[in-house]
């Protein structure tokens, strides 16, 4: 199966700005994270109760870095982000995230980002 990267950029920028349903809805049974305050495996119920609030990110930006299909029914895609978090304060991090694909579509499995510095100001 052939993954078409517009419709996983789209679901990559739903989990940005989308609410608990929409994690529930599109990650799987359990995700793999890591962030620099945790790593861990996350049940699907856990990881959407960490977005309570839909409103946490705003002006987002993907920057596609690399896309690979190791399986049939398994792609991995790592961006560079940009966006802006609802108190204001810039975000910058290079993301990567896996999919499997599903009866139901594709499931976040995997999700990792490691902020990136911001950028000196002139």
């Amino acid at each position: 199966m052939m993954a078409n990267k517009s419709e996983l950029l789209e679901l990559e920028k739903g989990f940005w700005t989308g609410d608990a349903a929409y994690f529930k809805a599109n990650a799987d049974t359990e995700c793999l994270v890591a962030f620099p305050q945790m790593a861990q495996t996350m049940s699907n119920a856990d990881l959407a109760e960490t977005a309570t609030d839909p409103n946490r990110w705003r002006d987002l930006d993907i920057d596609l870095k690399g896309i690979i299909e190791p399986g049939s029914d398994i792609v991995m895609l790592t961006y560079e982000a940009h966006a802006t978090r609802e108190n204001g304060e810039p975000y910058a991090a290079l993301v990567s995230t896996g999919y499997v694909h599903r009866v139901n579509g594709w499931k976040m499995m995997f999700h990792a980002q490691t902020p990136l510095e911001p950028a000196a100001k002139t």
